[in-house]
């Protein structure tokens, strides 16, 4: 039964992002893996307050923050989802990978 590895990239670096999910997608091609996506979620937008002193006396301007995200199925070919989990992305990218194992119709 083959397995599908779902990954989940997060940033909030665009660009960053993006650069990494197209060289997944272009090594996919050239391997000749199965690959669903990139599928962009709608960005999400942070806002956190910051006080002006420990106690919660006044406020500054809260900072903003938006993350993106990616996903990206692999279908079977593990030895190739198991190359892209483990590669060194930049800091700014958070990468967090699921495995699911597909059942055949039939199979109990």
């Amino acid at each position: 039964m083959p397995f599908v590895t779902k990954l989940r990239l997060q940033s909030g670096d665009v660009d960053a992002l993006d650069g990494v999910v197209t060289d997944i997608k272009e090594t996919a091609e050239r391997k000749g893996a199965e690959l669903k996506g990139p599928h962009p979620k709608p960005p999400e937008r942070l806002r956190i307050p910051l006080y002006k002193r420990v106690g919660g006396d006044g406020t500054f301007e809260d900072w903003e923050y938006t993350v993106y995200t990616r996903t990206i199925e692999i279908v079977g070919h593990d030895e190739f989802a198991r190359e892209v989990t483990e590669r060194d992305y930049p800091e700014s990218i958070h990468i967090s990978a699921e495995i699911e194992q597909l059942r055949q119709s039939g199979d109990s």
